[in-house]
């Protein structure tokens, strides 16, 4: 009688020993990128009260926007500071705000949301250090340079 493949027979198994801990292999987060030496050295160099935008995922992966005036528009239209040139992008998707403790974003009524650390937002929402925006299916990092007056 022959036993499936996932069952060992009990007549040829070996009997290796049987430990006592249990090995913990971390979960790997499949939306992680490295991060490139030139991305760091952009980031640790960024000018106080400015911040950086890194796209992890979607059209032009890799791309880096510095956020470095008090408005910053994103969306689709050729006249937004920040274009995003997807179907998925509003003309006038969202707006980046600089404030006293940095930025923050707010959706302009787009079809398809803005997110935060994959949170639907519907009001202003200020942002921290390696916070996960999404505009439509671009994933950007959120990264912040030194406050003003604090450089």
């Amino acid at each position: 009688m022959s036993t499936p493949d996932h069952e060992p027979d009990a007549s040829s198994a070996s009997h290796a020993p049987v430990s006592d801990h249990t090995t913990h292999i971390p979960a790997l987060d499949a939306d992680t990128e490295e991060m490139t030496s030139s991305d760091v050295s952009a980031v640790e160099n960024l000018p106080a009260g400015s911040a950086m935008l890194l796209v992890q995922r979607g059209p032009d992966s890799g791309a880096r926007f510095l956020l470095d005036s008090d408005v910053v528009s994103v969306g689709r239209h050729p006249d937004s500071d920040i274009v995003l040139d997807d179907i998925s992008v509003s003309r006038r998707h969202a707006t980046f705000a600089r404030g006293e403790s940095g930025y923050s974003i707010t959706d302009l009524g787009s079809l398809n949301g803005s997110y935060v650390n994959r949170d639907r937002i519907d009001s202003e929402i200020a942002l921290s250090g390696g916070d996960e925006v999404q505009i439509g299916k671009y994933r950007l990092i959120y990264f912040a340079g030194a406050l003003k007056g604090r450089a």
